[in-house]
């Protein structure tokens, strides 16, 4: 079998990019998909990525086991979901920031530095678009759309991670989309805050 091709630069920065981005929204859900992927063999990884392989060890995916099954019902919960966000607010930046520097060059601490710093600030806005996205849903009386949002969330994690690590030279691309979709989260919750807080303003005035 030949070996795996030494990635390029902008593949490299395209999984890392992806991968933080997908940790905001589900941290352990990343963490054990890449344990299970590296450990059956169903995505093999270029030697440069042989760092993830530390996910593969039992008490990480037992623990991001443990994580991904409590989030998975929390998070499909009406402000229980909001309240597992607020806990995951340092949490998942921090894995998003710790997961890109698995991926970069560890002989180039510039690199590294840069990955860290991007990889947390990716995992923080994506974390933020979606714990507000899910506060808004969560002021609907009927709890199928928060179900069904949480769903998406999981399919669309689970799909994006494997679509990344089997073609990264696509990577980038989702990197892009998923941060797109971050920010017209964050602008939407924050014209959501805006309409709120107006329509608060007028109401004495109408008194």
């Amino acid at each position: 079998m030949d070996a795996p091709a030494a990635l390029g630069i902008m593949e490299i920065i395209g999984i890392a990019g992806s991968v933080s981005l997908l940790a905001g929204w589900r941290l352990y859900v990343v963490v054990l998909g890449t344990g299970i992927a590296m450990q059956s063999g169903v995505v093999p990884l270029p030697e440069h990525l042989e760092s993830l392989q530390v996910l593969a060890n039992p008490w990480v995916m037992g623990i991001a086991g443990f994580g991904a099954l409590a989030e998975f019902f929390a998070d499909k919960v009406p402000w229980l979901d909001s309240a597992w966000d607020t806990l995951h607010t340092l949490i998942r930046p921090i894995g998003g920031a710790l997961l890109s520097l698995a991926i970069v060059d560890p002989g180039d601490p510039a690199m590294q530095v840069i990955a860290f710093l991007l990889g947390g600030g990716g995992a923080l806005l994506a974390h933020g678009g979606k714990a507000g996205a899910r506060a808004a849903i969560n002021t609907s009386p009927e709890p199928v759309s928060n179900i069904a949002m949480s769903t998406a969330e999981d399919v669309a994690t689970i799909g994006l991670l494997w679509f990344v690590y089997e073609y990264p030279v696509a990577a980038a691309g989702v990197a892009v989309v998923l941060l797109l979709i971050a920010i017209g989260m964050v602008l939407l919750l924050r014209r959501l805050i805006k309409k709120v807080l107006g329509r608060r303003e007028v109401e004495p005035e109408e008194v």
